[in-house]
């Protein structure tokens, strides 16, 4: 679900377009956060604690926690409350502490 009309803030979203979440094909808008277009697909859980594994979803909304960092293009980490929605993005959802491993580790 998205907002459409608010007595203050003004929505300028752009044309749709599509990304893969964990495998499956998304809509969103350009201009808007890759965790705004997947809270309005219906997702609320954006990552797993990575101690307990306990379920987190979008909290503060302006990237100064880490409830929604994930994969996205191959780069782990990214906080995609802040991060931009662009055609053809691959976002994963990441257990852990989302590290990259080079070759041979």
């Amino acid at each position: 679900m998205r907002i459409e009309q608010h007595p203050v803030l003004e929505f300028r979203r752009g044309k749709k377009i599509k990304f893969t979440f964990d495998g499956k094909e998304y809509e969103g808008y350009e201009g808007e956060t890759i965790a705004a277009a997947l809270h309005a697909a219906g997702i609320r859980v954006m990552r797993e604690s990575p101690v307990l594994h306990r379920p987190r979803g979008l909290f503060c909304a302006i990237g100064n926690c880490s409830s929604c960092l994930m994969t996205v293009n191959g780069e782990p980490n990214v906080r995609i409350c802040v991060e931009k929605l662009r055609p053809g993005m691959v976002v994963e959802s990441q257990k852990g502490k989302g590290v990259i491993y080079a070759a041979g580790n």
